[in-house]
């Protein structure tokens, strides 16, 4: 009922003020982005998290992340427990990103839920979630395109470039990345690993 009013209303509105109200939205959301990667700068856990956190970003005390950050739509990223982020990772939360307990991301990681369509007229957005399962293992500078699941124990080699799901305790590599070889799945272990001033 809320929606419908509000639409009836937008419907009324002069158009001036329709775009005025669309570009400070537009404007915040470049400043609060552009906060959030200063902040990554900050040699504190403690204080960048607490900052990730009121952006939205649902981010347990038993996970880190590491300095230097970059995001998009954070209020729709959820990290689990015990997970690992490294410096300088870009994580795209436009399209929903979910990544697993006990993950770890190494440095440079960069993943993306929207892309541009190749051959749309208009070079039309188009994105799907990403999910990073439990244990699974992403990398130094792999990249992780949109609609993809990495699944449950599965190693992602550095530099890789996945564009399609990765199967549980598969380990890919190379681009596009390809099936290497199976990963042990007796894994125990819980990450949390925080370098004092990353």
């Amino acid at each position: 009922m809320a929606r419908t009013v509000r639409d009836a209303l937008k419907g009324l509105a002069p158009q001036p003020l329709v775009r005025l109200v669309r570009w400070r939205r537009e404007v915040w959301e470049d400043l609060r982005l552009r906060l959030l990667t200063d902040l990554g700068h900050v040699p504190s856990h403690r204080v960048r998290n607490f900052f990730y956190r009121r952006a939205g970003l649902r981010l347990p005390r038993t996970s880190s992340i590491h300095w230097r950050a970059e995001f998009y739509a954070p209020e729709r990223i959820v990290v689990g427990q015990n997970t690992v982020i490294g410096d300088s990772v870009f994580l795209d939360g436009r399209s929903g990103l979910t990544i697993g307990d006990s993950v770890n991301l190494g440095s440079h990681v960069t993943v993306y839920t929207r892309q541009h369509a190749v051959d749309s007229p208009d070079f039309a957005e188009v994105g799907a979630p990403v999910v990073i399962g439990r244990h699974a293992w992403v990398a130094s500078h792999a990249i992780v395109l949109p609609g993809v699941t990495v699944g449950e124990g599965a190693v992602v080699a550095a530099g890789a470039v996945v564009t399609k799901d990765v199967p549980p305790y598969a380990m890919v590599a190379g681009n596009p990345a390809r099936f290497v070889r199976e990963r042990s799945r007796d894994l125990r272990y819980e990450l949390r690993y925080a370098k004092r001033f990353v």
